[in-house]
C-alpha cells in the first residue's frame, strides 16, 4: 500500500495551491478523478470562440514538477481510523494528514423534467464537451438560468454565437450578491442592448418536452422556446462520500476552524468543499470562489510547514464583464449590510484617464458604510475598464477594518492614460462624499 507524508484530495485551485506552497518539503500525493485540471472561469470564452478549448486546460506539470504524486482517481471511502482513503479503482492510499480538497459541484434543482436531453450544468470539462457538442448540432434558442457572473457569463457568450438567448433568476436584479440594483440596473440595461432576454423575478417550474427539452415554463406560466437549458444556480459542496463518517458537515461544506483544522486529528479541508464565515459578520455564508480556495490552501501550507497562519473569512471579492461595462463588488451589499448596521452610502463618478484624454470612459463607485464606526462594509464599482484592482482595494479597506476617515489619507498615483486628474482619487471622493454624510 502507497503512504504518502500528506494526501490531498482534490486537484483544483486549493490542492495546486497547496501543492505548490508545499513542494518537496513533504512527500505529497495529489487525488484527482478527471483527467484535466482546468480554468474553470475561462470556459465561457471558449463557447464565445475567444480561446480554444486547449488553453483551459492546466498540464500536469503543474503539480508534479513540485515533487508530488499525481494520482488519477476518485476517492471513494476514507478510514480516519486507520487513515486509509479507499478509490474507484479499487486502490488504497495510507497517510500521515490528509487533506480534503473536493471543490463544489453545480446544484440542479429537481425541476420537473430535469431528466430530458438538453438540460446541463457548466462546471467541469465534461460539461463544456457537451454544452460545444450540442451547440454544433445547430440549436436555436438556449436558456441559462442563473444570474450570477458565471450565467451572465454564459448567456453573453451564447449571444455573441448568434443564438437567441434567455437569461432567467429568481431575483429581481441581475448578480444579486455582488451589486445592489441601483448599480445592477445599468449592467441589466447593457445585457438588453445586446439582445439577451431577460426575465428577472422569476422561477423556472418545469422543463417540458418528450424525450428532449423543447421548452421551459416559468411560475408566471409564460413559456419559453428552448432547446438547451444550462443551470448555473450555485454550487453545493462534494462531500457526500463523507456523510456518514465521524467528519463533522455543515450545512455547506466541512467545518473547519481558522487554521483549517477539522475535528478529527490529522485531516483538514480547503476550498469550495468547506463551510466558512464572513470575515465582516462572523456569520456563515457562501463563499465558493478560486480565490478564497487559494487563500484558503496558502494558509494550511504555511501551517503544515510549522507556521501559524489564520484564515480570516471570506470578503469575496469579485467581477465580471457586462457587454462594455466592467463591474465588481465585495464585502456586504447594502441590502445584506441593512440587515445588521445601521450604514450610509457614498459614491463617487469620474473618468478612467485623464478627461481630456479622447479614450478616456466613466468610473461609478459606491461604498456602503457602518455609521457606528465609519468602517467600509462593503464597496461596488461599474466602468468601461477593468476593475479588479479598484475592488481588491475595497477589499482591503473592509478586510482591515478601515474606517472612511483613514481612507481620507490614501496615497495614490496619477498618471493621464490610467486615472483621473491628480486632484482628485476615485476611492478617496468617496471616502470625503461620506464623511460628509456622516458629519452632518
Amino acid at each position: 500500500m502507497q503512504k504518502y507524508d500528506i494526501l490531498i484530495i482534490g486537484g483544483g485551485p486549493a490542492g495546486i495551491t497547496l501543492t505548490k506552497n508545499i513542494k518537496n518539503k513533504r512527500e505529497i500525493g495529489i487525488m484527482r478523478p478527471e483527467d484535466h485540471s482546468m480554468i474553470y472561469c475561462a470556459m465561457p470564452y471558449v463557447i464565445e470562440d475567444l480561446l480554444p478549448y486547449e488553453k483551459t486546460l492546466k498540464t500536469d506539470a503543474i503539480v508534479t514538477e513540485t515533487g508530488a504524486d499525481l494520482i488519477r482517481d476518485r476517492a471513494l471511502e476514507i478510514d480516519f481510523e486507520n487513515k486509509v482513503v479507499k478509490t474507484e479503482k479499487n486502490e488504497e492510499y495510507q497517510y500521515n494528514e490528509l487533506i480534503i480538497a473536493t471543490g463544489a459541484d453545480p446544484i440542479l434543482p429537481p425541476i420537473e423534467g430535469r431528466d430530458l436531453d438538453g438540460v446541463m450544468t457548466f462546471k467541469s470539462e465534461n460539461d463544456l464537451k457537451q454544452i460545444l457538442s450540442t451547440l454544433d448540432d445547430g440549436v436555436k434558442n438556449v436558456s441559462v438560468v442563473g444570474a450570477g457572473a458565471i450565467g451572465i457569463e454564459l448567456a453573453q457568450a451564447l449571444n455573441e454565437k448568434g443564438i437567441n438567448t434567455n437569461l432567467i433568476d429568481m431575483m429581481p436584479s441581475i448578480l444579486p450578491n455582488m451589486l445592489d440594483t441601483d448599480i445592477s440596473k445599468q449592467a441589466e440595461e447593457e445585457l438588453k442592448e445586446l439582445g439577451i432576454n431577460l426575465y428577472l423575478d422569476q422561477r423556472v417550474v418545469k422543463l417540458d418536452g418528450d424525450s428532449s427539452l423543447s421548452s421551459i415554463v416559468l411560475d408566471s406560466q409564460q413559456e419559453i422556446e428552448s432547446d438547451l437549458v444550462i443551470f448555473a444556480v450555485g454550487m453545493q459542496p462534494n462531500v457526500e462520500f463523507l456523510r456518514d463518517t465521524a467528519l463533522e458537515i455543515g450545512r455547506d461544506g466541512i467545518l473547519v476552524n481558522e487554521k483549517m483544522e477539522t475535528n478529527l486529528e490529522a485531516v483538514y479541508a480547503a476550498g469550495d468543499c468547506v463551510q466558512f464565515e464572513s470575515g465582516i459578520t462572523g456569520e456563515v455564508i457562501s463563499g465558493k470562489l478560486a480565490t478564497n480556495a487559494v487563500a484558503m490552501g496558502r494558509v494550511l501550507a504555511a501551517n503544515l510547514l510549522g507556521s501559524e497562519r489564520k484564515y480570516t473569512g471570506f470578503y469575496n471579492g469579485a467581477a465580471t464583464k457586462v457587454g462594455d461595462y466592467f463591474v465588481g463588488g465585495t464585502g456586504l451589499t447594502e441590502k445584506i449590510a441593512a440587515e445588521n448596521y445601521d450604514i450610509i452610502t457614498a459614491e463617487a463618478e469620474f473618468t478612467t484617464a485623464f478627461p481630456i484624454m479622447p479614450f478616456a470612459k466613466d468610473v461609478r463607485l459606491k461604498l456602503i458604510v457602518n455609521q457606528a464606526d465609519r468602517k467600509v462594509l462593503g464597496g461596488q464599482i461599474i466602468s468601461g475598464e477593468p476593475v479588479t484592482d479598484k475592488v481588491d482595494k475595497i477589499t482591503m479597506a473592509v478586510q482591515y477594518g478601515l474606517n472612511v476617515d483613514q481612507l481620507l489619507d490614501f496615497n495614490y498615483s496619477s498618471q493621464p492614460y490610467q486615472s483621473f486628474y491628480p486632484a482628485h482619487n476615485l476611492l478617496v471622493k468617496a471616502a470625503e462624499n461620506a464623511v460628509k454624510i456622516l458629519d452632518n
